[in-house]
């Protein structure tokens, strides 16, 4: 290899080669609303996209205060897990996205009771809106 280019780019295609990508889909939660996957598997690593308070069965946002909504939403990123063959002791980084910061201690509680004794890594922001007007967005990273 001549130059630092060549070399980097024989690096990167031996690393993708060597790692392939699984799309992991599950019916037990809502199809994705975009051009993404629910979550992705590469090597021993799951990225799972976020997720809203969709009904699996319908689509449609549940009805419901702040904690019906959050109940949802880890349900959905249950049964994501469970189809990657994982579960919350597996994740090791979670990020929340908060449509209203007041929602925090609930959260942590609703939080606690899907974790256990697991504490992976979090980030929690508030942000000004989510798809479709849901107060709860989370999506994961797990190690299989």
């Amino acid at each position: 290899m001549s130059t630092r280019r060549d070399f980097l780019a024989v690096a990167s295609t031996s690393f993708f080669a060597a790692t392939r990508l699984r799309y992991v889909s599950s019916t037990a939660a809502p199809k994705a609303i975009g051009p993404y996957s629910q979550a992705v598997k590469a090597g021993n690593v799951l990225y799972a996209s976020g997720q809203i308070a969709l009904d699996p069965a319908t689509g449609n946002l549940v009805a419901g205060d702040f904690t019906a909504q959050a109940r949802r939403v880890f349900e959905n990123l249950k049964a994501v897990l469970a189809e990657a063959g994982a579960d919350f002791r597996n994740v090791v980084k979670a990020t929340v996205y908060l449509a209203d910061l007041t929602n925090f201690q609930t959260l942590n509680s609703i939080y606690t009771e899907f974790f256990g004794e697991s504490k992976p890594a979090r980030s929690t922001i508030g942000v000004a809106a989510l798809p479709r007007g849901a107060a709860v967005e989370i999506d994961l990273i797990a190690v299989l």
